[in-house]
């Protein structure tokens, strides 16, 4: 009675049997039922059974030539439908109804995980797509960084350039994170309606150890004032599953004019902008200060020159501001260093001294001159050695310093030079 009532509910059009199926004379189900499952009348069941029979073989030709007939599905033809419809062969497909409340929910589900997944706040993106956030109450910016096989040289660690070149990235998406990058390579919206940019002058450096391939970094980088008319940007690299110090940084950037390519003094304009995220902090406590000479001095009977000439800058050398990429120095630098140090020791320190910009055109000239150093209470040698990249024309490009120290021995045992 319940089903019958079911059916009226879901097919009203369709009139609700008045009772069960009768039963034989044993109080049995009728053994004989057709395929809608209504018991069928014994006389006219068998005569539709043959009659479909007989259309099958007629309408079915001889295969092969042979006297049987090939018979399809002429026995499974419907009985020609004189019988009431029941409920049971009114439902619906119930297969395609599954298939499209599966497709229904799967399309929900899809859109909900899309709607979730989209991050709410600025910092919750950047932190997702690698380019780091905003620390310290806005002051500081952290980044972290896996070290890539091609990051790598012959040591199997990473090189100078790799590091330098996670100095300079942090240092762009700092100002992107803060919502201060105009159309420039670190230029400020006001920077950029002046046609002024950054343009590094001094940049130094101290490698405790070097990490490897696979390694993760986490650098953190933070600007303060410089000065009157110039700006201070720090960083500090840490391991990131151990903590430990892997190389801090300290720089000094002045502004240059984009069309006049003159340093220009810092508008009140662009001060307002950048001053909120000056961060009274240093990375180095005890900087290298130290002059550096104008020309290399060989004399010395502990100092040998290397010359390295025919350098010329390629189009992927070059940034966005028509000028050699500050990192490209240091790889010019240390092409004029014998290879002997290069085996045998890593680079300790490095102290940069930019004097002016190198363009595309420019062919320039490496000089190296290495100093032993023996310090009197341990008695070990050291080496240490300035550098100058200059034009062949002979104008100075860049002068440095470099400190080594040998493969394997830990950073607080290098010994750093009494004198130049």
């Amino acid at each position: 009675m319940a089903a019958s009532i079911a059916a009226a509910a879901f097919f009203p059009g369709s009139p609700a049997p008045s009772s069960a199926a009768p039963k034989n004379g044993l109080g049995e189900r009728p053994e004989s039922l057709d395929v809608r499952g209504v018991a069928a009348k014994p006389g006219s069941s068998s005569n539709a059974v043959r009659a479909g029979k007989t259309r099958a073989h007629a309408a079915v030709p001889k295969v092969n030539g042979g006297s049987k007939s090939a018979v399809a599905d002429g026995e499974h033809e419907t009985v020609p439908s004189s019988v009431p419809r029941t409920f049971y062969n009114q439902l619906p497909d119930w297969s395609m109804l599954l298939a499209a409340i599966t497709t229904i929910f799967l399309a929900a589900e899809k859109q909900w995980t899309l709607l979730d997944w989209k991050p709410k706040r600025p910092d919750m993106l950047s932190e997702t797509f690698g380019f780091g956030r905003i620390i310290h109450d806005g002051l500081m910016f952290r980044q972290n960084f896996s070290i890539r096989s091609y990051e790598i040289g012959a040591d199997r660690t990473a090189s100078i350039e790799t590091m330098m070149n996670h100095l300079q990235e942090t240092a762009l998406n700092h100002v992107k994170t803060a919502g201060l990058l105009g159309d420039g390579f670190g230029s400020t919206p006001e920077m950029s309606k002046r046609n002024l940019f950054w343009v590094v002058s001094q940049m130094q450096a101290i490698v405790e150890r070097y990490p490897c391939w696979g390694d993760t970094v986490e650098v953190d980088t933070w600007v303060s004032a410089n000065g009157k008319n110039g700006m201070r940007r720090d960083w500090h690299i840490r391991d990131c599953m151990t903590g430990d110090t892997i190389l801090k940084a300290t720089s000094k950037w002045v502004m240059m004019n984009k069309l006049t390519r003159k340093l220009a003094r810092i508008p009140d304009e662009v001060r307002t902008e950048i001053e909120p995220y000056f961060f009274e902090r240093s990375a180095i406590v005890d900087e290298d200060n130290r002059k550096l000479p104008k020309l290399p001095e060989y004399k010395s009977a502990t100092a040998a020159k290397y010359v390295r000439t025919g350098l010329t800058p390629r189009w992927a050398d070059l940034d966005i501001n028509q000028h050699v990429n500050n990192v490209k120095y240091i790889a010019w630098i240390l092409e004029s260093a014998p290879i002997s140090i290069l085996e045998n020791h890593e680079l300790a320190s490095i102290v940069l001294d930019y004097k002016r910009e190198c363009g595309r055109d420019s062919v320039l000239q490496s000089h190296t001159t290495v100093h032993t150093d023996c310090n009197i209470e341990s008695g070990e040698t050291t080496l240490h050695c300035e550098h100058l990249l200059s034009l062949e024309s002979g104008p100075t490009m860049v002068k440095a310093r470099t400190m080594w120290r040998p493969k394997g021995t830990r950073a607080q045992e290098t010994v750093v030079p009494s004198s130049l």
